[in-house]
């Protein structure tokens, strides 16, 4: 019983994104401070050593061998964050919080990672380019930092033939380490860093039987993300023969700049953090992230933290959203200047039937290429929570859960030999259940979603015969085996089919809004491709990362938001190659206010978990559209201050809000009203409770077309709701105009029970001849315990 509680443990203590760094072995651990530089005293040169002198009057800071480390700082940050990090004992800590010149001492945290054709699928050609490719120069000028674990510089993907001279901006470097020298970079790689002192503090050091300690990528994200946001064409790429065609990034000219933030068990706030500084420092224009945690307040986020500082420099963060969908207020990454990406399908899937004997076809999804069962024969069939081995007892629950999840050593070898194993999802990965069956004695597996991940499919490349099935045919699947006293079934690989439909549809796995943090900011803003998205996997790694597997490719089919990132990462580089003066809250009120939700067939956008229409929550203000984005009309700008102005209006404090500024803030007691705040997207509260009037907004635009032109506006108001606009026209002169215009908003009386709300969604349409610029207004109504 305590061999299967302990692996129950190991198994969801690793399923958190967000793990605590104090261990039981020792109290020291490791801090994020942030110092307020302003006050440090003319005898000091710099700030640095201002900082050593603070930790060593610490009267909690005893002089010993063990303390003396704590000396040594893991980093020093400059530029997105004025502080350090270091090792301190909680007492320590506390002292330090204490002190005038200290303005947050964070614990440092680990995070996890979130882990061909969508180019093409979202309009972007390199066979016959685009107008965003051809007025970008796919991105030729455009610096992208990718945030990740590194990189396969030697990969097809990543030549520089045919590349013009490094930007004159750029001030990194290639930075040396294990199995990675400086004739690693080139025109197109043009930066290499690695962080790891957060992450070694944390577990002790870097083990060469996991990481490398330098810029190459051994885990396969970072080369696969790096590639989907930037990589350059590749003919005749496939995984082992499906989705076989051209390999290409979404931004295939633009340079790239590699950080690599994370190792074998995950990474650390402290070392992003550091990334984010170096990469400010460095002149990157684009940073891609596809990493997360849970939702926390802005001002002690070091993503969010590290995403300003690196938004006051005009550079665009692009991250992913999470893949805790379809469960609602799972969105992470939700500062109001990140630009932050859910998952979505494309036109391709990889369909592979189960057969039942009774003549049932259980249709389901793999990219399996050994050798297939005969599609001639039917063998027995059978669900694995009923196959539970004596090695896995611990409790007639425990041991039923890891057998139906196909946990290791969970099978009886003598239930399973010579069948076809059903497997839940969940527990463990999911290639790595096909091991355990194969183990066993299983000929094949099925992998069967469950609650609450419903319809949503991914393939995988497993090891023995395998599938995927949704969520209802699980259900089936397990009816059939139940009530049958010999239950069989075949499976038939159909290798790849182009043109699905519907598509795109929001991925079941991507994190859902609304944002926990602010009902005033829409989250996620968009959708973008993220599912089994082929793109460059290093060399030495197999497509399964299991030990077990010695299959080696040079592409690999991967999902997540992790994927969806770096392709609004690549768009991002496009439209600033495009528009080198816009910021970064113009590229995303670009790409907001032209994305659609609407199929290719024109039907709503729906929601893979069950095909039923997706909302505003599910998929921000739509799925990008390149295209569309490059030539958007009118724009949503905000600045440092605008953002500012928001978290007083927010009620954050002055305090909370100089922890992110880095300045002195002041939030007076008059404030504009957080609805206020430019975003592309209008979203407004109403306290159920209270007496009902209306609420009025504004919101400033910017012509960026070369043209003059008169906009008129329309609205879809939400149902209960009546929406206007003042004035219903506008009339842009030049280039670089801005016009305001209010919204006023005048909601019915709704009833809503306590700990609930009820939102409604609607839109503003401004329209020209040309453009239509289209904002979602969803209003809520709420109601407190």
């Amino acid at each position: 019983m305590a061999k299967c509680s302990a692996l129950l443990f190991f198994v969801v203590f690793f399923q958190f994104l967000l793990i605590s760094s104090e261990t039981e072995f020792e109290k020291i651990q490791t801090f994020i401070v942030g110092v307020q530089n302003d006050l440090k005293p003319s005898a000091f040169s710099d700030a640095e050593q201002w900082y050593k002198s603070t930790l060593r009057s610490l009267s909690s800071y005893p002089q010993s061998s063990q303390t003396e480390k704590t000396q040594e700082f893991l980093h020093v940050y400059r530029t997105v964050f004025h502080g350090f990090s270091v090792k301190l004992t909680p007492e320590q800590a506390q002292e330090l919080k204490n002190r005038r010149e200290i303005l947050a001492v964070l614990p440092d945290r680990l995070r996890q990672l979130h882990i061909t054709r969508s180019p093409r699928f979202l309009g972007l050609s390199s066979i016959n380019p685009s107008e965003l490719l051809t007025e970008s120069d796919s991105g030729s000028n455009v610096v992208i930092g990718i945030f990740d674990t590194g990189i396969w510089p030697e990969r097809r993907s990543f030549h520089d033939e045919g590349l013009g001279p490094i930007p004159a901006t750029w001030k990194g470097e290639c930075i040396e380490g294990d199995n990675f020298t400086k004739a690693n970079c080139n025109k197109k790689i043009i930066g290499a860093r690695y962080f790891t002192a957060g992450y070694e503090a944390h577990t002790g050091g870097i083990k060469d039987t996991e990481d490398i300690k330098s810029a190459r990528d051994r885990e396969g994200h970072g080369t696969h993300t790096t590639s989907t946001a930037a990589g350059r064409a590749v003919s005749n790429a496939s995984l082992f023969g499906y989705a076989h065609g051209v390999a290409v990034g979404v931004a295939p000219k633009a340079r790239i700049a590699v950080y690599k933030i994370c190792w074998k068990h995950g990474c650390m706030d402290s070392d992003i953090l550091a990334a984010f500084d170096k990469a400010v420092e460095d002149g990157v224009n684009i940073i891609s992230i596809s990493v997360g945690g849970g939702a926390e307040p802005y001002n002690v986020d070091p993503i969010s933290i590290g995403s300003f500082g690196a938004m006051e420099k005009g550079i665009l963060v692009s991250a992913s959203a999470g893949n805790e969908g379809p469960s609602k207020m799972t969105v992470t990454n939700v500062a109001p200047w990140i630009t932050t990406v859910g998952a979505s399908t494309i036109d391709r899937k990889f369909p592979a039937d189960l057969v039942l004997e009774d003549g049932r076809v259980i249709n389901g999804a793999s990219v399996y290429s050994g050798h297939s069962l005969s599609e001639k024969t039917y063998f027995p069939i059978i669900y694995a929570g009923k196959a539970s081995s004596n090695s896995s007892s611990g409790g007639r629950r425990a041991g039923s859960f890891m057998a139906a999840t196909c946990m290791a050593n969970s099978l009886d070898k003598e239930l399973v030999r010579g069948k076809i194993v059903v497997c839940d999802r969940g527990g463990t990965t999911r290639v790595s259940k096909g091991e355990v069956v194969m183990k066993a004695g299983g000929v094949a597996v099925v992998v069967a979603n469950v609650a609450p991940i419903g319809e949503g499919l991914v393939a995988d490349s497993h090891l023995i015969p395998g599938l995927a099935i949704t969520e209802s045919a699980g259900h089936t699947v397990r009816d059939y085996i139940n009530s049958n006293p010999n239950p069989r079934a075949k499976i038939i690989f159909r290798g790849t089919v182009i043109g699905v439909k519907p598509a795109p549809v929001v991925a079941s796995f991507s994190s859902r809004g609304p944002n926990i943090d602010s009902v005033y900011v829409l989250k996620p803003d968009v959708i973008a491709p993220g599912v089994n998205i082929l793109a460059t996997w290093p060399d030495g790694l197999s497509p399964t990362e299991l030990a077990i597997d010695m299959r080696r490719t040079e592409f690999n089919m991967a999902s997540g938001t992790s994927m969806s990132c770096p392709h609004v990462s690549g768009v991002a580089a496009l439209l600033k190659g495009a528009h080198q003066d816009w910021s970064p809250a113009m590229v995303r009120s670009a790409l907001m206010t032209t994305a659609y939700t609407q199929d290719l067939d024109g039907n709503p956008l729906l929601d893979e978990r069950s095909y039923n229409l997706a909302t505003i929550y599910d998929m921000g203000a739509g799925h990008v559209n390149p295209e569309k984005a490059v030539d958007p009309g009118l724009v949503y700008d905000l600045t440092a201050n605008d953002y500012v102005n928001f978290l007083c209006a927010s009620n954050f404090t002055s305090r909370d809000v100089r922890q992110i500024a880095r300045r002195p803030v002041s939030c007076g007691k008059k404030q504009s009203e957080p609805g206020n705040f430019n975003y592309p997207a209008i979203s407004v509260a109403f306290e159920a409770s209270e007496p009902l009037d209306s609420i009025v907004v504004s919101r400033t635009v910017t012509h960026v077309s070369d043209n003059a032109a008169t906009y008129d506006v329309s609205v879809t108001n939400p149902k209960g709701v009546i929406v206007t606009v003042t004035p219903s026209k506008m009339d842009f002169k030049m280039k670089g105009e801005k016009q305001s215009y209010m919204v006023k908003i005048a909601a019915e009386k709704l009833s809503v029970s306590p700990g609930n709300s009820v939102a409604e969604v609607g839109k503003i349409i401004w329209s020209d001849e040309r453009h239509q610029v289209v904002s979602p207004v969803v209003v809520v109504w709420r109601q407190g315990y």
